[in-house]
C-alpha cells in the first residue's frame, strides 16, 4: 500500500472519530442531564488529533527509516564483490533501479521473482531494458540478489508499515472516542496539542538551519583535511581538475563575487531608495495604487529570466557600445558576458527589494514628525532629508543589506551574464564569475564527492555563510546604533 493511500486512510479514520467523538459527547450529556465542559467540536477534534497525530508522524518517521534500514540488510549481499575502488552509493542506486524494474515486470506479468533469480545475468539486464530501466553497470549475480532481497524487504516493510500505522490510527481513535464524556476537558486537550504542533514547526525549521549549518561544517573539515586551507584563503588561482593537481584559490571568486554585488547595488540602491521617497512622500495614492505593484513585479520575474535578459540585450548593447568595433571605439569589452553586464541586470532585479522596504519604513516614520518640521518652515524636501531620512535610516541600511545578501546569492544572472573566467581584474568589462557560480559547476556532474574538487563546494558555501553572518551582525549593530538616537 502506498504512503498517500495509507495517509487519506488515516485521515478518512479520523474524521469518522471526530463524528463519533462529538457525537458521543452529546449523548452523554444528554444522558446524564450534564453541561459539557467544552464545545461539542472540541471532543471531536481531541479524537482526530489522537487518531492522525501519532499515525501520521509514525508514518513519515517510517518512510526516513524504511530505505536506511533495507540499505544496510541489502549491502551484505554485494561487500563481498566491493572492490576498494567501488562507490556504495552508485553500487546500490543501481540495486535499487534493478529491483524497481523487477516490481514493473511483476506487475505486468512478464516475470516472476523465481524467473529473475533463474535468468542468467546478461538476460536480466536485457529484460530490465524493455522496462526502460537504464542501469549503470553489468548485472552480476550478487546485484541480481541484492536486487531481489531489496524487493523483498521492500515488500516486507510496506506490508507492516500499512498494518501498524492504520492499526494506531485506529487505536488513536478509539482512545479518543472514549474520552468524550462531559467532564472531559477536550479544549484543553486541543489547545495542548496545537501548541504541540506549534513548537513542532518552529524546532523543524531550527533543526533545519542547524542541519544545514553542520552539514557545512563537517563537509569543510573534510575538505581542509585533503587540501591546505592557506592555499584556499590566499591563493590566487581556481583551476579545479578532477585528474589531480588541482589550484583551489578562493580570491578570485570572492573578488568577483563582490564587485558584481557593488556595482548591482550602485543601481539599486539610489534607484529604489528615489522611487521609495517618491511613492512615501510625493506621489498621489491614485500613481501609488498602480505604481507600486508595477514596481513590486520586478521580483516577480524568476531569475532566469533576468540571465536571459543580460545574455541577449544588454550584454550586447554594452558591447555596441564599450567593444572594439562599437560606436565609442573604446575596445574596452571583448565579449557580452561581463561584471557590468551581470551587474546592471542584478541591479534591476534588486530595486523592487529596496524600494518596497525602504517605502514601507517611510511611511512607518510618525507624521508628527513631519508636522514638527513643516510647522517650524522647512520645505518638504528639507523635511524629508534631515527628519524622515535620519529616523528611517535603520530599516533602510536592513533592506540595503537584504538586497545586498540577495545579490551575493545570486548565481543564474551570474552563470549566464558574467561568465566563467576566474580572475583579479578591476576592469568592469571583464569577464569574472562568483561563489556561486562554482559552486554548482563543482556539484554538476558524475563527481567523486570525497575527492577536494567535489567538497570544495561546501568549504565556498561556508564562506558564503560566514560573509552573510557578518553582513547580518554589521546591520544589527547599525540598527541599534541609530535607533537609540530617535527613540
Amino acid at each position: 500500500m502506498t504512503p498517500s493511500w495509507i495517509a487519506l486512510i488515516v485521515l478518512a479514520i479520523a474524521a469518522a472519530g471526530f463524528v463519533l467523538a462529538r457525537a458521543r459527547a452529546q449523548a452523554a450529556a444528554r444522558r446524564e442531564a450534564r453541561r459539557l465542559h467544552s464545545l461539542p467540536n472540541y471532543y471531536g477534534w481531541t479524537a482526530a488529533i489522537y487518531a492522525a497525530g501519532p499515525a501520521l508522524l509514525l508514518l513519515a518517521i517510517w518512510l526516513v527509516a524504511q530505505p536506511i534500514a533495507t540499505r544496510s540488510l541489502t549491502w551484505p549481499v554485494l561487500a563481498a564483490e566491493a572492490g576498494e575502488n567501488a562507490v556504495p552509493s552508485l553500487m546500490m542506486a543501481d540495486v535499487q533501479r534493478l529491483a524497481s524494474g523487477l516490481d514493473a515486470a511483476v506487475a505486468t506479468g512478464r516475470l516472476t521473482a523465481e524467473e529473475a533469480r533463474a535468468l542468467p545475468p546478461e538476460e536480466l539486464r536485457a529484460a530490465m531494458a524493455a522496462q526502460g530501466v537504464a542501469l549503470g553497470s553489468e548485472v552480476t549475480p550478487a546485484t541480481r540478489d541484492a536486487a531481489l532481497r531489496w524487493r523483498r524487504l521492500s515488500g516486507t516493510g510496506d506490508l507492516l508499515r500499512g498494518i501498524v500505522v492504520i492499526g494506531l490510527a485506529l487505536a488513536g481513535a478509539a482512545w479518543g472516542v472514549s474520552r468524550a464524556k462531559p467532564d472531559f476537558r477536550a479544549r484543553n486537550a486541543v489547545e495542548q496539542a496545537m501548541r504541540g504542533v506549534l513548537v513542532s514547526a518552529a524546532l523543524l525549521a531550527i533543526l533545519t538551519t542547524v542541519g544545514i549549518v553542520l552539514a557545512l561544517i563537517f563537509n569543510t573539515i573534510e575538505f581542509f583535511r585533503l587540501y591546505p586551507a592557506a592555499e584556499f584563503f590566499f591563493g590566487t588561482t581556481w583551476s579545479p581538475s578532477f585528474g589531480g593537481g588541482s589550484e583551489l584559490g578562493i580570491l578570485p571568486l570572492l573578488w568577483g563575487t563582490l564587485y558584481i554585488s557593488i556595482i548591482a547595488l550602485l543601481v539599486a540602491v539610489p534607484i529604489g531608495l528615489f522611487a521609495a521617497i517618491y511613492l512615501a512622500e510625493y506621489a498621489h495614492r491614485n500613481v501609488r495604487s498602480w505604481a507600486k505593484p508595477m514596481l513590486e513585479m520586478l521580483a516577480g520575474i524568476p531569475t532566469i529570466v533576468y540571465g536571459l535578459f543580460a545574455l541577449l540585450t544588454v550584454g550586447p548593447l554594452l558591447v555596441e557600445a564599450f567593444g572594439r568595433g562599437g560606436y565609442l571605439g573604446l575596445g574596452w569589452m571583448q565579449g557580452g558576458t561581463a561584471v557590468m553586464t551581470a551587474g546592471l541586470v542584478m541591479g534591476i532585479m534588486l530595486i523592487p527589494f529596496v524600494s518596497s522596504l525602504s517605502d514601507d519604513i517611510i511611511n512607518a516614520v510618525p507624521q508628527s514628525l513631519r508636522d514638527g518640521s513643516l510647522g517650524l518652515g522647512a520645505t518638504r524636501s528639507e523635511t524629508i532629508r534631515q527628519v524622515v531620512l535620519p529616523a528611517a535610516l535603520p530599516g533602510i541600511v536592513g533592506a540595503v543589506l537584504l538586497a545586498a545578501s540577495r545579490a551575493i546569492g545570486e548565481t543564474m544572472i551570474v552563470v549566464l551574464g558574467a561568465g566563467a573566467a576566474a580572475r583579479l581584474s578591476m576592469n568592469p568589462f571583464d569577464a569574472m564569475t562568483t561563489v556561486t557560480a562554482k559552486i554548482v559547476s563543482q556539484l554538476t556532474g558524475d563527481a567523486d564527492f570525497s575527492s577536494p574538487e567535489a567538497l570544495v563546494a561546501f568549504a565556498l558555501g561556508m564562506t558564503l555563510f560566514v560573509i552573510t553572518l557578518a553582513l547580518n551582525v554589521v546591520a544589527l549593530w547599525i540598527v541599534r546604533r541609530y535607533r537609540e538616537q530617535y527613540e
